[in-house]
């Protein structure tokens, strides 16, 4: 990839590194930041505009879990052939087992606690919570605290990201990992059971007479497993700011998702970018959902809040953060990002909810 590198120029030595002053480093890649890349350096930042008119808008929605069309159901927010998102509440237990025959699933658990009762033995949950469930597993919720999520349905499987140099032990550890062990239902005295099984979108439901999560054992290398958000160890460099493809939780066909969490920042003293660089998704559509913390990069995000940015067009840092980068010495974010490599479409339900002045938070006032 280096043999055909070029610069001209004002630039810098170190990309993200002692950026000339009055300058801003704009980083143009290709595959998510695992292609080809240039930093390019602007007398303006690239989110200074004074005007969009057309669709392709950064996006906003602000936290919806205390709406009322979330009560006790998912809604579907953005969507294409791989993947599609949902926000959700449960405040009591589902009526009836589930089962997806269309898709894996990967539940994050934003507030709540609870258990998920599966084929393959129960997964209990709580905050921060990644429960990973493949396809085609019957299983039943049931919940001892109010919960919130944030659920991601693929098209392929779920999958962990390569370590590569870094080896087996980084990002999490092996033994991080929840992997139920073997059990039955806990209801047994019902007179009927409902399964709803999800195929091709529309509901199918089969009763039966006995609790359908009767396995008693298993074996093999499929199963539901879970991971917490605090047990992710992110890449750090003092003197680097690691790109978000670093930071990789699962990786699907066509998408992946990253979780963005507490970290020292980078030294001042090295003239590292503290602040994410600008970047315009040329490849992919990005989501971030904001879990937790004080989203620096940010302003006026909340805690269950969701941000979009299509393919295309610029984003990066709000101004506020450009004054204050300097000031501080970490991060104590937390927040789950999809890039998706085919672009997302939102939904009805996205337009209804949507701060629709939310790409104008970029220019100065």
């Amino acid at each position: 990839m280096t043999e055909n590198f070029h610069a001209s120029g004002i630039y810098t030595k170190q990309a993200h590194v002692k950026i000339p002053e009055g300058m801003f480093e704009e980083e143009h890649g290709r595959k998510g930041f695992f292609g080809r890349v240039s930093q390019i350096y602007h007398q303006y930042k690239p989110t200074d505009w004074s005007d969009i008119e057309g669709n392709l808008k950064p996006r906003n929605l602000p936290p919806l879990f205390e709406e009322k069309g979330l009560q006790n159901k998912f809604i579907k927010m953005l969507y294409n052939s791989d993947v599609e998102v949902y926000l959700g509440t449960l405040t009591k237990n589902p009526e009836s087992f589930y089962r997806n025959s269309d898709y894996d699933e990967m539940f994050f658990i934003h507030e709540g606690e609870g258990r998920m009762e599966t084929t393959y033995g129960h997964v209990p949950f709580k905050k921060g919570d990644y429960i990973i469930m493949p396809r085609g597993t019957t299983y039943k919720t049931y919940i001892t605290k109010p919960c919130k999520i944030l659920k991601v349905e693929s098209n392929s499987e779920f999958e962990e990201p390569s370590r590569g140099i870094l080896g087996p032990n980084a990002l999490y550890d092996q033994t991080a990992k929840f992997i139920p062990e073997a059990a039955v239902g806990s209801e047994n005295d019902l007179k009927d059971y409902p399964v709803d099984i999800k195929h091709h979108g529309k509901v199918t439901r089969v009763t039966y007479p006995f609790n359908p999560l009767d396995a008693v054992g298993w074996k093999g290398s499929l199963y539901p497993w879970r991971i917490s958000i605090y047990d992710y160890c992110p890449i750090n460099s003092h003197r680097y700011h690691i790109p978000p493809s670093g930071h990789t939780m699962f990786v699907a066909h066509n998408f992946v998702i990253c979780s963005f969490v507490a970290r020292p920042l980078e030294y001042t003293s090295e003239g590292v970018l503290k602040v994410p660089f600008f970047h315009s998704n040329i490849d992919y559509d990005e989501i971030l959902f904001y879990h937790q913390g004080n989203f620096f990069s940010r302003d006026n995000i909340d805690a269950g809040a969701i941000t979009f940015h299509p393919q295309g067009i610029h984003h990066g840092p709000h101004p506020k953060a450009f004054l204050k980068a300097n000031e501080n010495e970490f991060t104590d974010e937390f927040a789950v990002m999809i890039d998706s490599r085919n672009p997302l479409f939102m939904t009805t339900d996205f337009g209804k909810y949507e701060n629709k002045d939310y790409w104008k938070s970029w220019m100065q006032k």
